[in-house]
């Protein structure tokens, strides 16, 4: 039956509302996580931006659907396929960005402008900046990048500089993986490359080796970026005494800088990240990527664990 409730959740594509959780961010490490009037605060701005994306991925779709009817994968799409006329899809787009923008209005007048911009610039990619080169890795960066900003401003909190530079480094990253991805299905669909050059025409402005180094760089730049976060960032948290040793044993560096175990995770999560990329064929889309990859998975699990334990139970 055309226009289901089940169709019409599948186009708001309730996967990708994964990415709305680094509105968290600036809460969780400015130590204010457990603080009820922000969380919930939070909260509501988390739900804004999930009706937000909802609503450019439904427009996305209407700008898209002819090339997604001959895209090998897209096709299945409920616009694509016929399971969601235009006319509802365009229905409830409008609605879901009308309710976004006034409730952001009323909470913050800045979290507005932000979901405003947020909103503009997905719109531009979809219409036109997809088409151009580099321009399309950067502005689905920015994407990430402003759901960071828009949980620091609805907080009213903020996040040091050198986690700002992690979140601009794994921004790139993913955009990156993304395209490379895509490049790859290229090459392990020879009989589809021309239906899938025609449907994301950037793709023949990179190469592999192009996308690689673009990969090498923003992985290393995100570690280097995260442990120097790690190193200077003091836990303020919890007092956690060690009775069993003197503090002469164990050191001012020790007892300052567990954060640093957080690293590990993160590299776990890099490499294994681009482990999916070059030899499952996968990256195109990251939070599929990360609720079917359970390995990938675990160690976000474990890092989040790790970051709200050392950050808000263990003050050296």
């Amino acid at each position: 039956m055309k226009n289901s409730l089940r169709d019409i959740f599948r186009l708001l594509r309730p996967r990708q509302w994964i990415k709305n959780f680094a509105l968290y961010a600036a809460l969780l490490f400015s130590g204010q996580l457990f603080n009820p009037n922000l969380f919930i605060l939070t909260t509501y701005g988390f739900i804004i931006f999930c009706a937000l994306s909802s609503s450019i991925y439904i427009i996305n779709d209407i700008f898209d659907v002819e090339k997604d009817k001959i895209h090998p994968f897209k096709r299945f799409r409920p616009i694509a396929h016929n399971d969601v006329s235009v006319n509802v899809a365009v229905f409830l787009a409008a609605v879901l960005a009308f309710f976004a923008f006034i409730f952001s209005i009323i909470i913050d007048p800045a979290f507005f402008i932000i979901a405003l911009v947020f909103f503009i610039l997905h719109i531009a990619y979809s219409a036109y900046l997809k088409h151009i080169e580099i321009v399309d890795i950067l502005t689905l960066a920015a994407g990430y990048m402003l759901r960071v900003f828009a949980g620091e401003v609805i907080s009213n909190t903020h996040i040091s500089a050198w986690l700002l530079l992690s979140v601009i480094s794994i921004s790139l990253f993913l955009a990156i993986g993304k395209r490379r991805s895509e490049l790859t299905l290229l090459s392990h669909q020879p009989n589809q490359a021309g239906v899938l050059l025609s449907t994301r025409k950037t793709l023949s402005h990179y190469s592999d080796k192009l996308l690689d180094i673009y990969l090498s760089i923003f992985a290393t730049s995100t570690f280097i970026a995260y442990s120097l976060f790690t190193f200077l960032e003091n836990p303020l948290g919890l007092q956690f005494n060690f009775t069993f040793f003197p503090a002469d044993a164990i050191g001012t560096y020790l007892q300052r800088k567990w954060l640093m175990v957080t690293i590990v995770p993160v590299a776990y999560g890099l490499m294994r990240y681009l482990q999916r990329i070059y030899e499952k064929h996968e990256g195109e889309s990251p939070e599929r990527v990360l609720f079917s990859d359970r390995p990938l998975l675990v160690s976000v699990v474990v890092w989040t664990i790790l970051v709200v334990v050392l950050l808000y139970f263990l003050k050296a």
